[in-house]
């Protein structure tokens, strides 16, 4: 079974970088098997796929969110990250990394895998 756990500040600053890291366990992320994506929640709203990464290292990123968004892995630790850049209020998100074999259901925030989602608030 895969498992995912984020982790990262619950905590930023307007202007600066939000950096997340999924820590997977029960499967390599550099298996074809799965993609690897980071997921949010703003409170109130629906969730939003942010982008993905696949085990050859390929990237895919939400078109709305490219500009500041940044995915990269470290194979080392079985983990991938999220930086994501110039944040705003509106970033403040329950912020969840997910795995699945499909990438199309992943953009409509379908995933075969889930963490439990780390809250990050976006405040000076």
């Amino acid at each position: 079974q895969v498992q995912l756990q984020e982790s990262g500040p619950g905590l930023v600053k307007p202007s600066q970088t939000l950096p997340l890291t999924c820590t997977v366990s029960g499967e390599s992320i550099t298996s074809d098997y799965y993609y690897w994506s980071w997921i949010r929640q703003p409170p109130g709203k629906g969730m939003e796929w942010m982008g993905a990464i696949n085990g050859a290292g390929s990237i895919w990123y939400s078109p709305s969110l490219k500009s500041r968004t940044s995915i990269s892995r470290d194979p080392s630790k079985n983990q991938f990250t999220l930086q994501l850049t110039s944040v705003t209020p509106e970033d403040t998100a329950v912020y969840y990394c997910a795995a699945g074999e499909d990438l199309a259901a992943m953009t409509s925030t379908r995933a075969d895998y889930w963490g439990q989602g780390t809250q990050v608030t976006v405040s000076s």
